[in-house]
């Protein structure tokens, strides 16, 4: 057992077979009243197989206070699963439902799900000494191309220093599973998902990536390192990965598609479900988003950040505050940026050091704040269509504004996979070969 283990699991170890003795890859499945979670299964399993075992941890989990519908529904999907796994059993991967009721109503949710199923996934790797291997997040209405385990595997072989994964996904856009107000919806948040990424690395704001839970995996001791995964009810992913993007062990999967649910959702405070739901019940299908101009201001003050590690007193790091746009004075003002800068400064002795943990200071739940304070104070938010357009305006390369918005979804799509931005003569950097 490892310190992480004995100090940091909430429970004993959860399944009894013990692991195959070439396991390598772990995938984590939180599972909380889902009627239709075979599908998902079964893209697991019609995946092309890799060079080591694999394991699927089902957690089925639900709180104290959970309602008898509820509680039934979740004690058919375990004999659902059960049942589907008898008659597809294959060599190289096996599925293992595990059901956790009763889990305390204070923290229950998807957070503490993930890590129930990651620590279980953690305790075998360690138990067959492949303490290297990756473990995946996905969830249990979510699809995938038959390359992902063999691409996450690869991704993990070729890039050791890499920790931390966040893979390319995709939401559909269009079929019969749904109606079309829910697709209209996640073409409208999932254009928001990478307009707000790419306007960030354009900013030259070095820690910006995706976080969504589904498309997401971490290596087991990596995972130790850092404290595990979290318990919160919603946001766990975009704390989790960002530890690793602080340090700089985050990269990025291309070469293979997550396919996550667009359905809507009222089960977390943020994030996908919800806003699908928002989009369709209170904003009459509209969506808008933060307006570029707010990261137009950020792109002078990230290009500065070198310059201030020459500075030799908070005095004139106010004065050098002083020439950029308000939004950026008034929120760093507030942020106590003299005191945090000779804090970082009297920590680190080069300035790579002072770059990298003044960007742990300024991190991106402090960018979110700050773009939230630039909305709220300076630049009200635009329609996506809009703001997504005056992007790609800035490339100069193509003609957007006829698109409609699946037309600018498929190219803000293309341009992510191939990482072929292009502004002002110059790429956004590639975050997937930073390790």
């Amino acid at each position: 057992m490892t310190t992480y283990i004995q100090k940091s699991s909430l429970f004993p170890a959860l399944i009894s077979e013990p692991p195959s003795y070439d396991l390598g890859l772990t995938v984590v499945i939180p599972c909380f009243n889902e009627p239709d979670i075979i599908p998902s299964l079964e893209a697991l399993k019609n995946c092309t197989p890799i060079p080591c075992a694999v394991e699927v941890i089902i957690v089925i989990n639900q709180s104290e206070t959970v309602s008898e519908s509820i509680e039934q529904q979740n004690e058919k999907t375990l004999s659902d699963i059960n049942v589907w796994k008898e008659g597809n059993s294959i060599e190289g991967i096996r599925f293992f439902p595990l059901f956790m009721n009763n889990l305390p109503k204070k923290s229950a949710g998807v957070g503490l799900a993930r890590k129930i199923g990651m620590d279980e996934a953690t305790r075998r790797l360690v138990q067959v000494g492949n303490t290297s291997a990756p473990i995946l997040c996905y969830d249990a209405d979510s699809l995938c191309d038959t390359n992902y385990l063999q691409a996450i595997y690869d991704h993990f072989q070729n890039h050791p220093k890499t920790q931390a994964v966040s893979i390319y996904y995709e939401h559909p856009i269009k079929g019969k599973d749904f109606s079309p107000s829910i697709y209209q919806a996640i073409i409208a948040y999932e254009i928001h998902l990478r307009y707000y990424v790419n306007v960030l690395r354009l900013a030259g704001y070095p820690n910006a990536w995706q976080t969504i839970g589904s498309s997401m995996a971490v290596r087991c001791d990596a995972y130790q390192q850092q404290g595990g995964m979290n318990k919160r009810k919603a946001g766990e992913d975009f704390y989790f990965l960002h530890k690793f993007s602080s340090i700089g062990k985050l990269s990025e999967c291309m070469t293979t598609r997550l396919i996550p649910s667009p359905r809507a959702s009222d089960r977390v405070p943020f994030g996908t479900g919800k806003a699908v739901n928002e989009i369709i019940t209170e904003n009459d299908g509209a969506y808008k988003t933060y307006h570029p101009a707010i990261f137009d201001e950020l792109f002078p003050f990230c290009a500065s950040i070198e310059s201030l590690y020459e500075m030799k007193s908070e005095e004139e790091v106010m004065l050098h505050l002083s020439q950029f746009h308000l939004s950026i004075q008034q929120f760093f003002k507030a942020q106590k940026i003299g005191e945090r800068w000779l804090e970082i400064k009297t920590h680190t002795t080069n300035k790579a050091m002072f770059i990298q943990r003044f960007y742990s200071w300024f991190n991106a739940f402090k960018v979110m704040k700050f773009t939230h304070y630039a909305r709220d104070h300076f630049f009200p938010d635009l329609p996506i269509e809009e703001a997504a357009q005056l992007f790609i305006a800035k490339e100069s390369i193509e003609e957007t504004k006829s698109m409609n918005a699946e037309a600018l979804l498929l190219y803000f799509r293309k341009k992510d996979r191939t990482q072929s931005w292009s502004f002002y003569g110059k790429n956004i950097p590639a975050n997937g070969v930073q390790v």
